[in-house]
């Protein structure tokens, strides 16, 4: 059974069925939003065991017009935070959302597929949110083994999120779509005072595109590394290529306010969500950020005082240990 529902003007579709996993989604938030979002997955589906590459590969898919799979709970949101839905008891002592009842049912013309532990799904809706694009919400479950109907179908070449639909359409890799939301919506943001997410001058954009690479092929691939190293020598290793790509990082941003200098933009996007690692890798690396790339470190914290990125940033322990998890870490 599926459930349609309202509050605070935004729209939310619940599903409804026999549930064995409880999935909790973190949303950093301004003060006066709940942080957490707690979302029933319903499937009886057994629950995947290793394989972290479900988070990295970066593919979207396209909205079907038949009814969406039960498994994930669809809400439409605007530029803000996700309020926390009141869960209340059902008949079968069970728990399900309960909110308003104004909803007017409808499919966005914007909608966004993907797992809230993602970082390259968090690249989307710090761009989503900063150009003030309304969109609608999928959580894919990535901790059922058998990806949806609604991902199968609509990404077949990599079956894996982040996915951004827009008009039906699919738009595939988190780098792709950030480029694709600042061609369709950059300029009505710039048009009303803001920035556009690449900059203006072509070699400043190859420039924010190598470090686009260079963060997706080297820097992720050292941050698995490190949490798969067996022994102390080549844990060494993997933290010694992690800290110099950080401070890599940190050249290309120099003594700048952010990396394309005054302006929040899109390189500034595509490396933030790694802050949500940084305490893990100083955990699982024995070592602290703050004395290996300070100048990074004071650039977290500018990004941080933005409401989009606010509002996106899951808790980092929660991210942690669900990295952990995936990791097979203790």
């Amino acid at each position: 059974m599926t459930m349609m529902v309202a509050r605070d003007g935004v729209k939310w579709l619940s599903g409804l069925g026999r549930c064995n996993f409880m999935g909790t989604a973190h949303f950093s938030r301004p003060r006066q939003w709940p942080r957490k979002m707690s979302i029933q997955c319903c499937s009886d589906r057994p629950t995947r065991q290793g394989n972290l590459s479900s988070f990295y590969p970066h593919s979207l898919v396209s909205l079907p017009s038949e009814k969406l799979a039960t498994r994930a709970l669809w809400t439409t949101m605007s530029s803000q935070p996700v309020p926390t839905p009141t869960p209340s008891p059902t008949d079968n002592g069970k728990t399900r959302t309960s909110m308003a009842d104004n909803m007017v049912p409808g499919e966005s013309e914007v909608v966004f597929v993907d797992f809230w532990a993602n970082l390259f799904g968090m690249r989307v809706l710090i761009a989503l949110r900063e150009l003030g694009v309304s969109f609608e919400y999928i959580e894919e479950d990535l901790s059922i083994r058998k990806k949806s109907d609604l991902v199968l179908r609509m990404n077949p070449v990599y079956r894996m999120v982040p996915i951004l639909i827009h008009r039906g359409h699919p738009i595939c890799n988190s780098i792709n779509i950030l480029e694709y939301i600042d061609e369709v919506w950059g300029h009505r943001h710039a048009e009303a005072g803001g920035t556009q997410l690449l900059p203006a001058d072509p070699l400043e954009r190859a420039s924010a595109r190598f470090w686009a690479d260079f963060v997706d092929h080297k820097v992720f691939n050292t941050e698995m590394r490190l949490f798969k190293s067996k022994g102390d020598d080549e844990k060494e290793a993997a933290k010694g290529e992690l800290i110099r790509q950080l401070r890599q990082l940190e050249g290309a941003l120099g003594d700048k306010n952010f990396f394309s200098g005054d302006e929040f933009g899109f390189l500034d996007i595509v490396v933030i969500p790694l802050s949500s690692m940084f305490r893990a890798y100083e955990q699982q690396g024995t070592f602290a950020l703050e004395v290996e790339c300070p100048k990074l470190m004071r650039w977290e914290k500018r990004c941080k005082e933005r409401e989009s990125v606010r509002s996106t940033l899951p808790d980092e322990e929660e991210v942690y240990r669900m990295h952990k998890k995936w990791y097979g870490i203790e």
